[in-house]
């Protein structure tokens, strides 16, 4: 059962743009299908899921990014860097200050996009748009929580060398 108590209703208002925009940064042309498919799969799991709300977010990513790599597989393709037309787009019932920052996130990601590889891109938006720590990173990539510090690190060096109008390697 979920500790903090939240039904599963709040729960999906909560992380489903987040998601969304994971998954369309991921994989554009099929972000509302596999996010359907990881509510399918988090509806079913649901009544015996235990934690509060960071291992419950850490859990639907790991679903969401488990349902990725079937999707790339089933393509016969790796995910690659590219430019994201419709990243996150705004829901219609929410305020106009919100649709703006959702506008501007979306620019923001497709760049990051552009700009980093994709191990240093994953891991910035993994932490800094989807909110997870270090550790849940680690264990949804794989990799150790000292590769995710490193591959975050990379990433934001790498941005703030670009900030300055300089190139980077």
């Amino acid at each position: 059962m979920h500790d903090d108590g939240a039904d599963l209703d709040t729960l999906y208002r909560e992380l489903q743009p987040a998601l969304l925009c994971h998954l369309r940064g991921a994989h554009a042309g099929q972000a509302e299908d596999i996010a359907g498919e990881v509510w399918t799969e988090v509806a079913a799991s649901f009544p015996r899921f235990v934690g509060g709300d960071d291992a419950f977010r850490a859990w639907v990513f790991t679903l969401a990014r488990r349902r990725l790599i079937d999707t790339y597989r089933r393509a016969g393709r790796r995910p690659t860097d590219r430019l994201i037309g419709d990243l996150c787009e705004p829901a219609p019932d929410r305020p106009e200050d919100e649709t703006v920052a959702l506008l501007s996130l979306e620019a923001t990601i497709a760049r990051l996009r552009r700009l980093l590889p994709a191990d240093q891109a994953e891991v910035l938006l993994l932490r800094v748009v989807s909110g997870l720590s270090v550790e849940e990173v680690a264990r949804l990539t794989a990799k150790t929580p000292v590769n995710v510090r490193v591959l975050q690190h990379r990433a934001l060096q790498r941005l703030a060398t670009r900030l300055r109008g300089k190139e980077v390697d």
